[in-house]
């Protein structure tokens, strides 16, 4: 084995996913600096009812865009064929409940209160339940010994788990295929951030040939491509700053649809409320059969973006959320949706433009500039949602880091990532200049929505199980209702598959296939590191040796395990025959709660050798790594100060020692502070099966590429020490 060692600016892996499960239901019991278990609890981001009612207001900007502006392609999108009024009638039925069933009972009724500590979205869920059936990320690794969760705590909890929880915790299988599930939830939920802009700015961009019919396609797609441009490089301003701008567009747009549909609704078919009735749509059935059936491939898209209802609320809160739902967004659906109905049912083939020509031809140019606003707008709700989720993914160890910017000081869950947003806009322009049909969009844009909302309901019905305990009856009646309703949609948009809806299995096998090699190559970097660790016996015979001296200085040593210490310490120490007098073994842990408490942040501890000392640096998927620099290196002396103190009863002349090893805690400070971390690289030799050789140099690959975890820290560059150490494969 070869080994390296230099000072480099570049860094390497800092911090290993150690998960704690065994958590209450909704507080996270951690560990503070003191050893005790403390409860966190969630913070609220909004008092009152007008902070509220401001926060609903925003909510239009960010996260209702894709799902108000669903009536620009919805009836383009079905391959209608000369349909007549009975069918439109069952055509409104079918979106009316889809929108309420989905809408309002599932994601308004029942994700929401499905939150983890105030964070939504399909990892929120997965680490909601991992978390409550002693279960970490699925892997070989083990919880450390050291973790901050007690046994006794542990055992409490898999006393009270149900059958289901103690299954997937026997079960290798069974949680391989619940992160396979979420991995491609997220991958979909990725795919939404790329559809979502480029058929919303498509569909309205289209409007500007109903006045000019001369205009080419591809002057749309033109026009289309630069509004996404901008759209992407305005995300740098923050959530915050683009939904105050966004949201009286939102709210323009969600009253003038409705008007609009009020006034086709009074001119061309008063009546056109009967078919809320589903009797209708089991006569559209009958009349139709096989054609109907595929028509719900268009109809499916009117509930689009209710994912990032629930993805998006980490920027928000429950409370605005669902205000803004039900008393604007759902009623001007309904009623947007009735007009168009009712101005077709007078047009019966009118439907490949089905929202331009209901609109009366003296508002025409108002209402086709709110329209192009609000499909910008549309856009952010899923870029959003997007952003988010690869955020949770990086610090679960489940994605190359990559730089997350945090663009509130208020709220935690508002992030910006600049690689994801350029990746994000090329793919949305490229989407659009070569899939330019609105159709074959729509038809991805089926195949992704659907298995998101699929996706939902599994982890939804393992909550209400696991961790509610809700009457099994109740559970049988909400997953029958909406795993049925979802997979017949399911069946039709597979069908779509040749006709566009490959494009987002494409996305998702490229995004799948990065995590598992990433996830993979992590999980033989631990295990080998596992494998090959350092105990404190062999590190004290280490520091036997006479030619090893003790150097002046403070050294913040990181390592990714936490029950023993790092390979690459036993490669320093027989190259530099030296390690500073106070050194400090220092490892990142992710828990899997959202946000962990600023005065619970660090743990540290005596590891029993002189000078030497431990520090967990402890972070939830929803915080944020701000310590910077000295103030890092403050908190840590700080807190392993305080900890002397408190264990000061451990030395037979309490004082004297006392004093002399805060002392020379102090001296080691001011001599100088310095940052080791390892450069590992993987050895892969001969031996090595052609599966391990492909995932190994994609994991390198990958990781020579990605973003460091160190920087975060805001360690200065000369600060920093980098060992090199080859790891046989």
């Amino acid at each position: 084995m070869e080994g390296r060692i230099g000072v480099a600016e570049s860094s390497a892996t800092l911090s290993e996913l150690v998960v704690d499960s065994g958590l209450n239901r909704h507080p996270s019991l951690i560990h503070n600096r003191n050893g005790t278990i403390s409860t966190t609890t969630t913070q609220c981001k909004e008092n009152g009812r007008w902070g509220n009612v401001v926060l609903a207001y925003k909510t239009l900007g960010v996260v209702f865009g894709g799902l108000v502006t669903s009536p620009l392609y919805v009836y383009p999108s079905m391959p209608l064929k000369s349909p007549t009024e009975d069918d439109y009638l069952g055509i409104y039925s079918i979106m009316f409940w889809t929108l309420t069933l989905i809408g309002v009972v599932k994601y308004v009724g029942i994700a929401l209160k499905a939150d983890d500590q105030g964070e939504g979205g399909t990892f929120a869920l997965y680490s909601l339940l991992c978390r409550n059936m002693k279960v970490g990320i699925v892997s070989s690794r083990n919880t450390s010994s050291n973790s901050s969760i007690s046994c006794s705590v542990l055992r409490e909890g898999t006393e009270n788990r149900s059958r289901l929880g103690k299954f997937f915790e026997r079960s290798i299988v069974a949680r391989r295929i619940l992160l396979f599930v979420v991995i491609l939830g997220m991958c979909m939920l990725i795919g939404d951030g790329i559809l979502t802009p480029a058929i919303s700015v498509l569909s309205a961009m289209d409007g500007i040939r109903q006045p000019f019919p001369s205009v080419s396609k591809s002057l749309v797609e033109a026009f289309s491509s630069i509004v996404l441009v901008v759209i992407f490089l305005m995300q740098k301003f923050g959530t915050s700053r683009v939904s105050f701008l966004f949201s009286p567009i939102m709210l323009a747009w969600t009253l003038s649809t409705p008007v609009v549909g009020i006034y086709n609704i009074t001119r061309h078919y008063p009546s056109i409320f009967k078919a809320l009735s589903p009797l209708y749509i089991i006569h559209f059935f009958g009349r139709n059969g096989k054609e109907g059936w595929l028509l719900l491939g268009g109809t499916v898209l009117c509930i689009t973006g209710s994912e990032a209802l629930f993805a998006d609320l980490g920027h928000f809160n429950k409370s605005s959320i669902q205000m803004a739902f039900l008393f604007t967004i759902y009623p001007s659906l309904v009623l947007t949706y009735a007009g168009q109905t009712a101005y077709l049912i007078q047009n019966l083939n009118d439907h490949d433009d089905g929202f331009y020509k209901f609109i009366p031809g003296k508002v025409y140019w108002p209402m086709f500039v709110i329209a192009t606003l609000a499909a910008i707008v549309a856009s952010q709700s899923l870029i959003s949602a997007t952003f988010s989720v690869i955020k949770q993914s990086v610090v679960l160890d489940y994605f190359p880091r990559v730089m997350v910017v945090h663009t509130s000081t208020r709220k935690e869950g508002e992030v910006y990532s600049p690689e994801v947003n350029y990746i994000l806009m090329v793919l949305c322009v490229a989407v659009i200049l070569i899939f330019g049909d609105g159709k074959d969009i729509g038809n991805a844009f089926g195949v992704v929505v659907i298995l998101v909302m699929l996706i939902t309901t599994i982890l939804l019905t393992l909550v209400m199980i696991i961790i509610w305990r809700t009457p099994l009856l109740v559970v049988s009646l909400y997953f029958t209702v909406f795993f049925t309703m979802e997979g017949i949609y399911m069946s039709v948009v597979f069908t779509k598959i040749p006709e566009g809806g490959w494009i987002p299995f494409a996305i998702s096998f490229i995004l799948a296939f990065i995590m598992f090699g990433w996830f993979y190559g992590r999980q033989r970097k631990i295990e080998y590191e596992l494998t090959h660790k350092i105990d404190l016996g062999r590190l004290g015979l280490l520091l036997s040796d006479p030619c090893v001296q003790r150097v002046p200085g403070l050294c913040f040593f990181y390592t990714n395990i936490q029950d023993g210490l790092t390979p690459i310490l036993g490669h320093y120490l027989k190259s530099m025959k030296s390690l500073h007098k106070v050194t400090i073994f220092t490892t990142l842990r992710y828990l899997l709660v959202p946000k962990v408490a600023q005065h619970e942040r660090l743990v540290v501890n005596k590891l029993g050798l002189e000078g030497v000392y431990g520090c967990v640096i402890q972070y939830g998927y929803a915080d944020s790594l701000n310590l910077e620099g000295d103030d890092f290196v403050t908190q840590v002396s700080d807190s392993l100060r305080i900890h002397l103190q408190n264990c000061s009863g451990e030395f037979q002349n309490d004082s004297r020692e006392l004093q002399e090893e805060i002392y020379a805690l102090q001296e080691a400070k001011i001599a100088g502070v310095v940052h080791i971390r390892g450069k590992t690289r993987f050895y892969i030799g001969s031996n090595c099966t052609w599966f391990d050789r492909m995932m190994l140099a994609f994991y390198e690959f990958l990781h020579s590429n990605c973003r460091s975890g160190l920087p975060a820290l805001g360690v200065p560059p000369p600060q920093r020490i980098e060992v090199g150490m080859l790891y046989e494969a």
